[in-house]
C-alpha cells in the first residue's frame, strides 16, 4: 500500500476530537461519557457497535464486501489520576485526572481511521473490529475484555494496536518483535516486629530497620541472582511505618513494583524476593506477610506480524520513519490480546520539540498533533490490507 492521504478537514476533526476528549478525561472503567461518544461516532459511520464489554469497553465491528481474516485494532480510553499542570486551552476541566499518556489521542486516531474506512468500505476484506478499551492503566481492562470473550466473540485473528510516545520524534513509526514492555508485577509487605519505646530499642524488634536492611538487599536479586544481560527491576516505592519521633511500632508496610523481560525471570520472583524477606525477618526476630499480585505479563510482538506491520509502514511513510524500536520497562496491558492472537503493537512518535518531550505519566505532558495524522494513516492501512495480507 502506497501513502495514504488523510483529507485536512479529517485531521482538523480528529485534532477536535483528541482535544475534547483531554478537557474531559476519565479514570479506568469510569470512561462513561467516552464510551458513549465513541458509540455514537461508530454508529453515524454504520459500524455495529457493541457497548459495555468490560463495563465501559465499546466495540465497532464492519464486515467488508470480501472475504478476510478478522483483525482488531485497539485503542484503550481511560485518564489518569493527575492535575494537569500545563497552561493549554483545552487542559483538563476534572481537576485530579488528566490524559497524561496520550489516550486521548489513540482514540482520536482510531475514530479517524473509521472515518476513512467506512468511505472506502467496498475496498475492506474480512471483519474489522475496532476495540475501544477501557481502564488500561493498572486496573487490566484488557484482561477484562478477553475474560469476557472478546477474541472469541468477534472471531478475532489478529490484534494490533499503537501508543504515542514522546520519546520518538513526531510522525516516526517504531516497531520492535519479541519482548516490547516488560511485564508489571506488586509487591505488597507488612514486616511485623515488637513496639516500643525509641530510647529502648533492645526491648523492642524494629519493623523499620528490618524494612530498611530489604529494601537494600533486594537488590541483590538483580545485581546477583540474575544474568546481567537480562533486564529487571525491583522497585520499592512506598513504605510506611510509625507516627511520632520516640516510638518505635510494631509493624511497618512496604509496596513495590517488579519489572521483568523474561517469563522465566518472572515467574521466578516471587520466591528470590520473599527469600530475601525471610532472611532479613529471621535475622531480626520479626515476622512479615508477603503478597505478590500478578498484573500484566510481558508486551511481545509477534515476529511475522511485526515484519508485516512495518514492512506496510515502510510503504505508507518511508522506510526512515518506519524505525526499531526500544524496550521499555513500562508496562502494557495490549499483552493480553497478544498472549491470544499473532498480534503487533508498534509506537508512534509525538515529540514536536520541548513542550511535547515531556514523560508519560508527567503533570506537563502534551503531544505534538502533527502525528495524529500518521497514526490514522497507520490504522487506516491496517484496516484495509491486514485482513488479506498480514502473515
Amino acid at each position: 500500500m502506497s501513502a495514504l492521504a488523510v483529507p485536512s478537514e479529517l485531521v482538523d476533526d480528529v485534532v477536535a476530537i483528541r482535544r475534547h476528549l483531554h478537557m474531559q478525561p476519565e479514570l479506568g472503567f469510569e470512561e462513561q461519557r467516552t464510551a458513549a461518544f465513541v458509540a455514537q461516532r461508530l454508529r453515524s459511520l454504520g459500524f455495529d457497535v457493541y457497548e459495555r464489554i468490560a463495563t465501559t469497553g465499546v466495540v465497532g465491528v464492519m464486515r467488508g464486501a470480501r472475504p478476510g481474516r478478522t483483525i482488531m485494532l485497539r485503542a484503550d480510553m481511560d485518564a489518569l489520576p493527575v492535575l494537569e499542570e500545563t497552561d493549554l486551552a483545552y487542559r483538563s476541566r476534572i481537576d485530579g485526572t488528566m490524559h497524561a499518556c496520550g489516550h486521548d489521542g489513540h482514540v482520536a486516531i482510531l475514530l479517524g481511521a473509521a472515518t476513512l474506512v467506512a468511505s472506502a468500505r467496498n475496498e475492506l476484506a474480512g471483519t474489522l473490529c475496532l476495540v475501544f478499551q477501557p481502564a488500561e492503566e493498572g486496573k487490566g481492562g484488557a484482561k477484562a475484555m478477553v475474560d469476557e470473550g472478546v477474541i472469541e466473540r468477534f472471531g478475532i485473528e489478529r490484534a494490533y494496536g499503537l501508543h504515542l510516545s514522546s520519546n520518538y520524534p513526531t510522525g516516526t513509526l517504531g516497531f520492535r518483535a519479541g519482548p516490547m514492555y516488560a511485564s508489571s508485577d506488586s509487591i505488597e509487605i507488612d514486616v511485623l516486629g515488637v513496639g516500643g519505646h525509641g530510647a529502648a530499642p533492645h526491648e523492642t524488634i524494629d519493623p523499620i530497620l528490618v524494612a530498611a536492611n530489604f529494601v537494600t538487599s533486594v537488590q541483590q536479586v538483580v545485581s546477583r541472582a540474575i544474568d546481567p544481560l537480562e533486564p529487571a527491576v525491583v522497585t520499592i516505592a512506598s513504605i510506611h511505618g510509625g507516627t511520632i519521633h520516640n516510638v518505635i511500632p510494631r509493624s511497618c508496610r512496604m509496596l513495590g513494583t517488579v519489572r521483568a523481560f523474561s517469563a522465566d525471570i518472572r515467574n521466578a520472583m516471587p520466591e528470590r524476593i520473599e527469600r530475601v524477606l525471610r532472611s532479613c525477618c529471621d535475622a531480626a526476630g520479626a515476622k512479615y506477610a508477603f503478597d505478590y499480585l500478578w498484573r500484566y505479563p510481558v508486551t511481545a510482538n509477534d515476529p511475522d506480524q511485526t515484519a508485516y506491520a512495518r514492512a506496510l509502514a515502510a510503504r505508507l511513510v518511508g522506510e526512515e520513519r518506519a524505525v526499531e524500536a526500544n524496550r521499555l520497562m513500562g508496562a502494557e496491558d495490549f499483552s493480553f490480546f497478544a498472549q491470544r492472537v499473532p498480534a503487533c503493537f508498534y509506537m508512534l512518535g509525538s515529540r514536536g520539540g520541548p513542550p511535547t518531550a515531556h514523560p508519560h505519566h508527567s503533570s506537563l505532558f502534551d503531544i505534538d498533533e502533527s502525528a495524529l495524522p500518521t497514526g490514522v494513516a497507520m490504522m487506516t492501512a491496517l484496516a484495509l490490507d491486514a485482513a488479506s495480507n498480514a502473515p
